[in-house]
């Protein structure tokens, strides 16, 4: 190990000894405000194809409330049917 390379990490051995998380907060880093509790009725299939998206812990939830602001926010179906056939393209090139 050269000295420089030897230096730079007890530098960053002294800074990482420095890094306190006194005062921090778990959760969400941004937030939106509060989302309220609400009883929908989905079709099964429509459900479970939002379940089936999730991966890595993620909500499907979180994926209906995207889709909803995506909508609102004036993404049509055409842009969404492209979206999703790019996907699937996409993981057929893939595997």
């Amino acid at each position: 190990m050269t000295k420089k390379l030897k230096a730079e990490l007890e530098r960053e051995d002294a800074e990482r000894k420095q890094m306190t998380f006194d005062g921090g907060k778990r959760g969400a880093v941004i937030k939106r405000g509060r989302k309220v509790p609400i009883t929908i009725r989905l079709d099964p299939d429509v459900l479970q194809w939002f379940r089936d998206q999730v991966t890595g812990g993620g909500s499907y939830q979180t994926l209906i409330n995207e889709a909803l602001r995506e909508h609102i926010a004036g993404k049509g179906l055409d842009d969404q049917i492209r979206s999703a056939i790019r996907e699937e393209l996409a993981g057929l090139k893939a595997g």
